[in-house]
This record gives C-alpha cells, sequence and structure tokens, in this order.
C-alpha cells in the first residue's frame, strides 16, 4: 500500500474547492496538462486555485541540500512540514541560490521578470490536498508579485507520497524550460530512487544518463560525504553539501583519473585524489587540478609545506579485518596518509571558515591564515607543475610531429595510387611538393647532424638520404 502524506491543516477545505472547480473544467472540456503516471500517461485537467492557499512540498529536490543549512528551521520543517514557519523556510529556500544560500538566485529574479511581463505560461501540479507537486518555485515568484492566482493540474484522489516524487522527478527530466535542478540535489534525487529499491538502469533512463555516468556521480556523491565527515572540527562544525555545488566538473573528472589510476596503481590513484580534493577546498580551477598528479605533494609540496601545514603520521601498518583473526591487510602507505592528512587540515579550516558566525574570531581568524598560507603554497607548487608540464608537451612534440609526418606520407601513398588509376595525378604538383619535403628534411638533418655524436638507425638513414645536400 502507498504511504500517505499527512493531510495539511487546510487539505480538506483545498480538496472540496479542487473538487469544485474541477467539475467546472471538465463541464466546460477546459485545459489539460500531460503527466507520467505509474508508467502511463494522465491527462490532468487545469484549474485556477489561491496560490497563498498552497502548500510548498517539503520533498521537493529543488532545495533538499539546502535544507539542512539551518537545522532549527529545517527541524521544525521534518516535525511540522505544514506550519507557517515551515513553510515560510521552504519559501526561502525556493528563492535563494544554490551554491550561496546568502543570495537571491539570479534565475528567480529573472522568472519574477518573466511571470510579471508575460503572466504564468506553464501550469503547475499540485495533489488533491494542495501540496505542490511541480512549480513550487514559480508559485512562491507569484507570491512575491502578489498574483493571487496560480494555474494547476491536479492529481487523482489516490495521490501518494511516492507518487508525488515521482511525477516531480519525471517533469524535471523532461528538460524543457523548468529550472534545473542543482548538480547536488540531482545528487541526492539519484540517491533516493535507488534507496527506494530500483535498478540504476531504470535510474539511469529516467535520468537521462548512461549506467556508468550514473556510478561515476555516485562515487562523487559519496566522496562529498565523505570530505564533509572529515571536515568535522572539535567544534562540531563541518563543510555542508551545498559548499561543493559549483565544483561539479572538477569532481568528475576527478573521479575519472583516478578510477584509471586505480586500475594499477591504487596508492597513487589516492594520493592524486586527495591532492585534488585539497585544491577543490582552495577553489582552484580545474585546469590547474590537472596538474596534481600521484607525485604532486611529493614532489612539489612537501618541501614547502611550513610547519603548520606540515602533518606528523605514523608509519604504514598492517590492519586486523574484523571477525576474521589472524587476518590483516596492509594499511595506506605513508605518502597516502600524509596527503590525507593535509587535505583534512584544509577541510576543517576551510569548514571552521564557512561557520564563521558559529565560532569565536580567534578560531575564525586562525583558519582564514591557514588557508591564505595554503594557497600560497599550492601556488608555488602549481606553477612549478605546469612548467614541468610545459617542458614534458615540449620532449614529446618532435617525435610527434614525424610520427603525424609518416602517417600523412603512408595517405599520400594511398592516393597516389588511386589518383593514378584516375590519372587525376598532376605530376608538377607532386614534383614540387617533394623538393619542398627534401628541403624540409635537409634542415631538419643539420640539426639532427649536430646534436647526435652517436645517431641511431633513424638519424643515420636521416644523415646519408640527405648528405648530398
Amino acid at each position: 500500500m502507498a504511504v500517505k502524506f499527512g493531510v495539511p491543516p487546510e487539505g480538506e477545505k483545498i480538496r472540496s474547492l479542487v473538487e469544485e472547480r474541477l467539475k467546472q473544467a471538465m463541464s466546460e472540456n477546459g485545459a489539460k496538462i500531460t503527466v507520467d503516471w505509474r508508467g502511463e500517461q494522465r491527462h490532468l485537467y487545469v484549474i485556477s486555485m489561491p496560490a497563498d492557499m498552497l502548500y510548498f512540498n517539503p520533498d521537493t529536490h529543488r532545495i533538499r541540500a539546502q535544507r539542512t543549512l539551518d537545522p532549527e528551521r529545517n527541524r521544525s520543517l521534518e516535525e511540522k512540514p505544514w506550519s507557517d514557519a515551515a513553510q515560510a523556510y521552504l519559501h526561502d529556500l525556493l528563492k535563494q541560490k544554490p551554491s550561496n544560500p546568502n543570495q537571491t538566485d539570479p534565475d528567480y529574479i529573472t522568472l519574477m521578470d518573466e511571470l510579471e511581463d508575460f503572466g504564468q505560461k506553464e501550469p503547475g501540479i499540485i495533489s488533491p490536498d494542495g501540496i505542490l507537486v511541480d512549480g513550487n518555485t514559480r508559485c512562491a515568484a507569484l507570491r512575491d508579485l502578489g498574483v493571487k492566482d496560480i494555474r494547476v493540474g491536479v492529481l487523482p484522489a489516490d495521490t501518494s507520497r511516492r507518487d508525488i516524487n515521482s511525477v516531480e522527478l519525471a517533469l524535471q527530466l523532461r528538460r524543457d524550460k523548468r529550472r534545473d535542478y542543482s548538480y547536488i540535489n540531482r545528487l541526492i534525487a539519484i540517491e533516493e530512487e535507488l534507496g527506494s529499491g530500483r535498478r540504476e538502469e531504470d535510474v539511469a533512463r529516467d535520468f537521462n544518463i548512461k549506467v556508468t555516468t550514473l556510478r561515476q556521480d555516485r562515487w562523487v556523491y559519496q566522496m562529498i560525504n565523505d570530505a564533509i565527515e572529515r571536515s568535522r572540527t572539535d567544534s562540531g562544525v563541518s563543510l555542508r553539501l551545498v559548499d561543493f555545488e559549483e565544483h561539479q566538473e572538477k569532481l568528475r573528472e576527478l573521479q575519472r583519473d583516478f578510477a584509471k589510476k586505480a586500475a594499477t596503481d591504487p596508492d597513487a590513484a589516492e594520493q592524486l585524489k586527495e591532492s585534488r580534493l585539497a585544491m577543490v577546498v582552495l577553489n582552484y580551477p580545474k585546469t590547474s587540478l590537472r596538474l596534481a598528479e600521484e607525485d604532486f605533494h611529493s614532489r612539489y609540496l612537501d618541501e614547502r609545506l611550513p610547519v603548520e601545514l606540515r602533518p606528523i603520521v605514523q608509519e604504514a601498518s598492517a590492519v586486523q579485518i574484523p571477525g576474521l583473526s589472524g587476518v590483516t591487510v596492509p594499511d595506506a602507505t605513508a605518502a597516502v596518509k600524509v596527503t590525507r592528512a593535509l587535505t583534512d587540515r584544509l577541510l576543517q579550516a576551510e569548514a571552521a571558515r564557512m561557520a564563521a558566525d558559529k565560532l569565536n574570531p580567534q578560531a575564525v581568524k586562525e583558519a582564514d591564515r591557514l588557508i591564505e598560507t595554503a594557497r600560497r603554497t599550492f601556488d608555488a607548487a602549481v606553477k612549478l607543475a605546469g612548467q614541468n608540464a610545459q617542458l614534458e608537451k615540449r620532449k614529446v612534440a618532435v617525435q610527434e610531429r614525424l610520427t603525424d609526418a609518416a602517417d600523412y606520407v603512408k595517405q599520400c601513398a594511398a592516393e597516389f595510387a588511386e589518383a593514378k588509376a584516375k590519372r587525376a595525378l598532376d605530376e608538377d604538383a607532386f614534383d614540387d611538393a617533394l623538393l619542398e619535403l627534401r628541403d624540409s628534411l635537409v634542415r631538419l638533418a643539420r640539426q639532427a647532424g649536430r646534436t647526435f655524436t652517436s645517431p641511431g638507425d633513424g638519424v643515420e638513414w636521416l644523415l646519408a638520404a640527405t648528405r648530398e645536400n
């Protein structure tokens, strides 16, 4: 049996008004909206309802991550979701920027402007008891504009909590002009769908992604939650899900590079992950993160770390597997522990900075100083890593150019035969091109002759082939 929502205080009054207006819409054969309903298409009549009479959906995925930003208001929301205080909290969250709840979302301002200029184009969706299934943000905007009514389609009388979530998700994933879920709220929605017992293949299809992409996103979500737990300080503050909102592409690329490295060297993969996670905390761009390979800490950071950032860790040891007497596995290597310990320091310092209103000023000042010191140290390391990457690129550029030239010559040989067979060969132009090739090889041979005192077979051939010139 489907789990039912608790009926809002005005639920029966709303249901009566909804039934009355639905009868009128049916008699007039009014407008309809189509939704996915329990595996089939259902056409719902659209009616007009007082915007301030409806209830924001406490389960909406649009602001799931942001709900926890204010623990006291979130507790009120969980205990009394239909209260004025809880509904006011939802209204505030719907207006805020997902990555920075202290700011109004520019998309919300745009939505208000569109509604004011052109009116409501797309109807929302409500349950028979007046819970907004789709159109929560539109309803908030209409209220802020002082518009009294909102057009909505009405779900069937036996609508359950699960139905509300399914319809909301299906409408969101149509990829129309609706305001998209934020990155973190999308990850939460995926986890909840899988947590309800659905198969990965079905959830991936609903979200219009491949199963491999779904698994990558789940790995990222797990890493984010792990980072939040690692960021928890002795004062009890920690980072929040919303603090990772703007790092989607960095984290996805981190996962891809980690997976490649882990297939051959798990310890190296861990070092890469920890260095890049530290750089995410310090808000480096994606191009800088790419410079942090598994040796980034030992090669560029270690000797430059000031005392306050230099972690002290124990040597690697064996770890006992619980429940299996005498069975042990190797602990993380010292290099992994050192890299991870530095990342933990930065995670905790950033958590303190983000919780400035909850800690004493001295603790926040110390966290600021630690992050600034880390940034200067990482800046120097990133610069050196970038210079080395450019040097390595120049080292391989020469042979790559020759390899490309060889491929072109091979293709030329094939096209030469075809042109000859079709009598389409321009012999004079071909001869001129060969002379240009010869001159280029002569210039290359002169450089090689001055460079190699003991030439290999390839260089010896080049020198011999161009000696007459």
